[in-house]
C-alpha cells in the first residue's frame, strides 16, 4: 500500500484497531459505522493475528475466512462509502517459524500487515505475552521470568530486531511498547543507558530499511505516552521516515483518541528540523 500517498492526502485514516475477531470490544460493523461518524477517510481492521500458541487476545485460524468476508460486507455498504475500509492483521513475531513473514500471511488476501512483538520466549523457551495490563505484566514476571527485568526488555528488542530483519510487514507496529510495563515494574529503566542503546539500536535498523511505522496513540489518554516515545521522533523524523497516527482503538469511541495531539507533535518536531 501507497501509505506515504494516503497521508500526504488526508488526516483522517486509522490503519490499527481491533475488534470481536480478536480482543476487541465492539463488532466490526459498529466500529466501520463509528469511523465514518469521526470523518475517517481510510480505516483499517487489523485483528491480531492467529498464532501456534495458546492466546485468547489473538484471532482464530478457523474466523480468518468469516473476517475476511465481513471486510467485504462492509466495504459494499451504501452508508459507509465515504470510508475506504481495509483488511489487515496485526501479525504477531514468535521467531523464525511464525511472523510477518511466514507463508500463510502471504496466502491471505490482506491490503497490509502490522509487524508487532508481544510474546517473548522466557528463559525456559515458553512464549508468554508481556503486553497488556501491568498486573498481569507483573505476575508473569513472577511466574515466567524470574523477576529478570533485564532479561525481558533484551529478548524483546531482540525479538523485534529479527522480525525487522526478516520482514514481510508494511507497517511495525508500536516498536518500544514493553517500555511502559517495564517503567511500572522497574521505575527510570528507560532513562538507563541500556535500554535506550536497546531503542537505539532498533531505530537504526528501522532507519536503514525505510520501515514505515506508526505513532501508536493507545496509551495517551491513560498513561500519557505515545508509542514510540517522544524523545525517538526527531530522529526519525529527520531520516524522512513514513509516520502513520494510529490509535490502536478497541472500541468505537477510542478511533481517533489522542490523534490530534500526536499530529501536533509531529508538526512541531518537523517545524524545528525545517528551522535547523
Amino acid at each position: 500500500m501507497d501509505f506515504e500517498s494516503i497521508i500526504s492526502q488526508t488526516r483522517q485514516y486509522n490503519f490499527h484497531s481491533h475488534t470481536q475477531f480478536c480482543d476487541g470490544h465492539a463488532s466490526m460493523e459498529l466500529m466501520a459505522r463509528a469511523a465514518v461518524g469521526a470523518g475517517m477517510r481510510h480505516y483499517g481492521f487489523s485483528p491480531h493475528s492467529p498464532i501456534p500458541v495458546s492466546s485468547p487476545c489473538n484471532m482464530l485460524r478457523a474466523d480468518v475466512d468469516v473476517y475476511l468476508a465481513e471486510v467485504q460486507r462492509i466495504k459494499a455498504m451504501p452508508e459507509l462509502q465515504s470510508c475506504r475500509f481495509y483488511a489487515a492483521m496485526e501479525v504477531d513475531y514468535l521467531g523464525d517459524d511464525w511472523g510477518p513473514v511466514n507463508e500463510y500471511f502471504k496466502s491471505l488476501p490482506l491490503d497490509y500487515i502490522i509487524g508487532s512483538v508481544h510474546f517473548i520466549p522466557s528463559q525456559s523457551g515458553e512464549y508468554v505475552d508481556i503486553d497488556g495490563h501491568f498486573d498481569s505484566f507483573a505476575k508473569r514476571m513472577k511466574a515466567y521470568f524470574r523477576g529478570d527485568i533485564d532479561y525481558v526488555v533484551d529478548t524483546f528488542y531482540r525479538q523485534s530486531r529479527a522480525m525487522v530483519e526478516a520482514g514481510g510487514f508494511d507497517i511495525l507496529g508500536h516498536f518500544d511498547k514493553v517500555g511502559q510495563n517495564a517503567s511500572y515494574y522497574a521505575p527510570g529503566i528507560e532513562d538507563g543507558s541500556h535500554y535506550r542503546q536497546c531503542v537505539e539500536s532498533l531505530i537504526g535498523m528501522i532507519i536503514d530499511r525505510r520501515c514505515v511505522i506508526e505513532l501508536n496513540t493507545k496509551a495517551r489518554e491513560q498513561h500519557g505516552r505515545f508509542f514510540p516515545g517522544e524523545r525517538y521522533l526527531p530522529v526519525l523524523a529527520d531520516a524522512g521516515i513514513t509516520i502513520l497516527v494510529n490509535s490502536d482503538a478497541h472500541q468505537p469511541d477510542r478511533i481517533d483518541a489522542s490523534r490530534g495531539e500526536a499530529f501536533n507533535l509531529l508538526d512541531r518536531i518537523r517545524h524545528v528540523a525545517s528551522l535547523s
